[in-house]
C-alpha cells in the first residue's frame, strides 16, 4: 500500500500499526471492563458494518440482525403455544407430609394474576428449536456473536458450536429439560452491557486449561434449576413483591449462573465436580433466592463502577484451553432423582 492511498475506515483497524499498539502483550490480558468500555468498543466495531452509499439497501441486509430479549419474547408471546401449553405441569404435586409442612411451612402461593406469566415460562420451556423459525436462528447468532465477539454469521450446525460449550454441532439436542428457554436465558445474559460482561467472564473461565467447562450445557442446567425453583414456588415471594415473574426468573438464573462460577473459581473445581456443585448451588438458591438475587445486584453494581468482579482478577484465569470433546460432564438430569419435593420432573 502506497503512502499516498487513502485507507477505508472500515480497514483502519485491521491496519498493522494499529493492530501493533492495540496488540497484548507479553501475555497480559486486560481486568473486567466497565460498561463504557464495552459501549465504545461496540461503537468502534460497528465500524465494519458501515455500508457505502450505492443506492441498494440489499447489502446492508447480508447480516442477520442481532435479536434483543424482549423481541424474542414477544414473538412467543404471539405465536400459538398451546399444544406446548398442555404438557406442563405449573407446580409440584405433593402428598402427605411433603404436602403438610409445604401448606405450613413453604413459601406462598403465587398471586393469580401472575400465573399466566409463570405459565408462559414453563411453556417456552416445553419449545424445542426449530432451524426453520427466523426468531430461533437470530437468537442462535445472537448468542454467538456476542459470545466470541465474531461479526460474521455463523452455520446453524458445526463445530463452532462446541466451542461455546454445546456437547455437539446441534445446539437443539443440548436442550434437553429447559427448552428453547435455555437459548432465551443465554440472549439475556449476553443482550445487557453488564450482564454481558459477567458472561464473558464466565465463559474465559469455562475455556481454563485446568477448571474448564462446557459454558453453554453448564447453562442449560442452570436453567432447569430456574425452572423446578419456580415449579416448586421457591421464587413466589420474590415474584408477588415484584408482581413480575419473567424479570425473577431471569435474574435467578443469572444469579444462580454467577454463585456456581464463584464457586467453581475459588475453590478450583474441574469438571469431575460438576454434577456435585450444580447439587450443591441447586439447594442453595432454592433456599435462599433473595441471597442470590443480592449478591447479583451487588455484582452488577461493581460492574458498573468498573470494579473487580466476585470471580477475582482476570490476570489469575491462566492459560485459555480449547474446548475439548473428551470432557464428561454431568448435569442434574444426570443425578440421581430426589425424592418428595425435589424432583427433577419438568
Amino acid at each position: 500500500m502506497g503512502f499516498n492511498q487513502p485507507i477505508q475506515i472500515s480497514e483502519l483497524k485491521n491496519h498493522s500499526i494499529l493492530q501493533a499498539l492495540t496488540t497484548e502483550a507479553n501475555g497480559w490480558v486486560p481486568g473486567v471492563m466497565s460498561t463504557e468500555v464495552l459501549r465504545a468498543q461496540e461503537e468502534w466495531e460497528a465500524v465494519d458494518n458501515i455500508q457505502p452509499e450505492t443506492g441498494n439497501q440489499a447489502s446492508s441486509d447480508q447480516s442477520v440482525q442481532l435479536i434483543s430479549f424482549s423481541e424474542a419474547l414477544q414473538h412467543f408471546q404471539t405465536v400459538d403455544l398451546s399444544s406446548f401449553k398442555k404438557r406442563i405441569q405449573p407446580t409440584i404435586r405433593r402428598t402427605g407430609l411433603a404436602a403438610l409442612r409445604h401448606c405450613l411451612f413453604g413459601p406462598p402461593k403465587l398471586h393469580r394474576g401472575l400465573r399466566e406469566e409463570r405459565d408462559l415460562v414453563l411453556t417456552i420451556a416445553q419449545c424445542g428449536l426449530d432451524s426453520q423459525d427466523p426468531v430461533h436462528g437470530r437468537v442462535l447468532q445472537t448468542i454467538y456473536k456476542k459470545l466470541t465477539g465474531s461479526k460474521f454469521d455463523c452455520a446453524l450446525y458445526g463445530d463452532h458450536w462446541e466451542d461455546l460449550g454445546f456437547q455437539g454441532a446441534n445446539p437443539a439436542t443440548d436442550l434437553r429439560g429447559a427448552g428453547f428457554l435455555a437459548l432465551l436465558h443465554l440472549l439475556y445474559l449476553v443482550m445487557d452491557s453488564k450482564t454481558l460482561l459477567m458472561a464473558q467472564e464466565i465463559f474465559r473461565l469455562s475455556r481454563h486449561h485446568i477448571q474448564q467447562f462446557p459454558f453453554c450445557l453448564m447453562s442449560v442446567n442452570i436453567t432447569r434449576i430456574a425452572i423446578q425453583a419456580l415449579r416448586e414456588e421457591c421464587l413466589s415471594r420474590e415474584c408477588n413483591r415484584q408482581q413480575k415473574v419473567i424479570p425473577v426468573v431471569n435474574s435467578f438464573y443469572a444469579a444462580t449462573f454467577l454463585h456456581l462460577a464463584h464457586i467453581w473459581r475459588t475453590q478450583q473445581k474441574t469438571i469431575s465436580d460438576s454434577g456435585f456443585v450444580l447439587k450443591d448451588v441447586e439447594v442453595l438458591a432454592k433456599k435462599s433466592p433473595r441471597r442470590l438475587l443480592k449478591t447479583l445486584e451487588s455484582y452488577l453494581a461493581g460492574v458498573s463502577k468498573g470494579q473487580a468482579s466476585l470471580l477475582g482478577a482476570q490476570k489469575c484465569y491462566g492459560p485459555q484451553a480449547p474446548h475439548s470433546k473428551d470432557l464428561t460432564f454431568i448435569g442434574v438430569c444426570d443425578l440421581p432423582p430426589q425424592s418428595s419435593e425435589g424432583t427433577w420432573l419438568i
